[in-house]
């Protein structure tokens, strides 16, 4: 499967169409930048001369002619090989996998970046896709089943040969973040991403992320509608796709977006040295829309992470939406309990602009002023979230189907672990 393509291009989604045009290309250097090949970019100019067209970042990929090299795109932030918000719709670590394995190489193996543009599904998640022509849209994607999609995730996890019966499922798992089982999916008239069960979970880690939504939806957080299925004896979280409007019987708007890894201009190894206050203090500075709706919503979802140890909380887990002129926060996703080992514990991401990062409330309140709260206002979120987390507990306990085992085991360990009320680290 590999390609012989000198060029990728883009094609985009502009803001309330229901077909894409060709947006630019991507074009190879024959350089590497930290391991990875460089990849350069160029609008067509057939799109720049269209009255509606749109940057796909502005900060760094601004609505002009020319050439953008990602090692020097973005002013202050970190050089890449490839630009950031196409590689937010790029695969990520599970579909480069169902990738390897279905071309037939060591599923650990890093292919060319060009050959996973243009093996992954076409319904990725924004509103860009890549193409190996300019003059054509070919969609890669056929309709697959649950079942199949299932099916597939466990060939993938040990490495087994895909068969032709299972081809089109394949390309619904290679178009998605994050580095679990997981697939996009749709049924009737809703776009889904169904997350699997893995081989190696100790612990039931997809219906523990649907309690956990369902929770931070009971809790008054905006959060991705989800729900838990039971197939072929194997727990299913569905969600609800955010980045697609229905528009009529079968037709989709695409909305654009963007990692925060994106919007404050950082590779992934310099996402370790972010923190919620930068996150805070780039809503207040940016293109955002409802700034102040905006602050109080990620602090509520960083007090409700910390309050169900959620320390997975990293940059490509906070996202936002990109219309050519605004940004605007979506829906939480990945809201997920990690098991811990001990009492203490972490956030991916640091909380306060010193590099404090303890799962605990009072870093919480200490960050509280650049989100533009009083500790009161704090507080007083802190103590909702709290009482609705134990308020509502059975109810999504009950919807979540947990044994009374699994509410045994997460109560006072994932969820309300005494170590958030400490006030040292």
């Amino acid at each position: 499967m590999k390609t012989s393509q000198p060029h990728v291009y883009v094609w985009i989604w502009l803001p309330g169409s229901p077909t894409p045009v060709v947006a630019g290309v991507i074009a190879p250097t024959g350089q590497q930048f930290g391991g990875d090949n460089v990849l350069l970019f160029a609008y067509g100019l057939s799109y720049l001369e269209r009255s509606d067209a749109i940057s796909l970042w502005t900060p760094e990929l601004p609505l002009r002619a020319g050439t953008f090299d990602p090692r020097q795109s973005v002013p202050n932030g970190d050089p890449l090989p490839f630009a950031s918000c196409l590689r937010d719709a790029a695969p990520d670590a599970w579909g480069r996998r169902v990738i390897n394995v279905r071309s037939g190489s060591d599923p650990t193996q890093d292919l060319n970046e060009l050959t996973y543009l243009l093996s992954s599904g076409s319904n990725r998640i924004g509103a860009v896709d890549f193409q190996a022509r300019s003059d054509v849209y070919v969609s890669r994607d056929d309709p697959a089943t649950l079942e199949q999609l299932m099916n597939l995730a466990e060939l993938v996890e040990l490495g087994q040969e895909i068969p032709d019966s299972l081809a089109a499922a394949a390309l619904h798992g290679t178009s998605i973040g994050g580095a679990r089982p997981k697939a996009l999916l749709t049924d009737g008239d809703r776009e889904l991403i169904a997350k699997f069960s893995s081989a190696d979970d100790s612990h039931p880690v997809v219906k523990a992320e649907g309690f956990a939504m369902l929770l931070a939806a009971r809790s008054g957080l905006d959060v991705a509608p989800v729900e838990l299925r039971r197939v072929s004896g194997k727990d299913v979280l569905l969600v609800e796709r955010f980045d697609r409007v229905r528009r009529g019987e079968g037709v989709f708007e695409r909305r654009g977006m963007l990692s925060m890894l994106t919007v404050l201009g950082l590779n992934a190894v310099g996402s370790w040295r972010a923190s919620y206050a930068e996150i805070a203090q780039q809503i207040r500075s940016g293109e955002w829309v409802d700034v102040p709706g905006t602050l109080r919503e990620v602090f509520s979802r960083l007090v409700f992470n910390i309050m169900i140890g959620n320390n997975d909380d990293h940059l490509r887990n906070h996202a936002a939406f990109w219309d050519g002129r605004t940004l605007s926060l979506t829906p939480a996703y990945d809201v997920a309990p990690q098991v811990r080992g001990t009492n203490t514990s972490s956030q991916a991401i640091a909380i306060t602009r010193d590099g404090q990062r303890a799962s605990q409330l009072r870093l919480a309140r200490a960050v509280a002023p650049e989100f533009l709260m009083t500790t009161a206002e704090a507080d007083e979120i802190i103590g909702r979230l709290r009482s609705s987390i134990e308020t509502h507990w059975d109810e999504c306990a009950d919807i979540a189907e947990l044994t009374k085992d699994e509410r045994r085991a997460m109560w006072g360990r994932q969820f309300l672990n005494p170590y958030i009320d400490y006030d040292h680290s």
